[in-house]
């Protein structure tokens, strides 16, 4: 199983970036995806979540209305559009499956644990 983030780069603060997720090795359309990101010193926190469907989305206060995520089944791929970015959005972004049997994942999206498969991150950086 592979999931290869990309997309990470450096950008001044209001701009934008888009956050790939490439899946390979399982069947991406029976999982729910999930971006997390983790900043130089703190823990990994939870950025957005969607549905196996992708008919439901969540998404961490700090981000809402400004990161949308949205998958392609067809391309096996998860995105993560980032618009207004700010400094504090500096982190590198990981992605992450968790397989749609998971009933507790309506409720704890946000928890790494819910989690079976992770990608190895890509950096954001936004200077101001």
């Amino acid at each position: 199983v592979q999931l290869q983030a990309s997309g990470g780069g450096l950008v001044q603060a209001g701009g934008s970036l888009r956050l790939s997720c490439a899946v390979s090795g399982l069947t991406f359309s029976n999982y729910h995806m999930g971006w997390f990101r983790q900043a130089p010193g703190k823990e990994r926190e939870f950025v957005a979540a969607i549905t196996w469907t992708g008919s439901t989305t969540f998404y961490a206060d700090s981000v809402k209305g400004r990161f949308t995520i949205f998958r392609n089944n067809a391309k096996n791929t998860v995105y993560l559009q980032m618009n207004s970015l700010k400094p504090g959005d500096t982190a590198v972004y990981y992605c992450a499956a968790a397989t749609r049997t998971r009933t507790s994942f309506y409720s704890a999206y946000n928890v790494l644990d819910e989690y079976n498969y992770w990608g190895q991150g890509t950096l954001v950086t936004v200077s101001s």
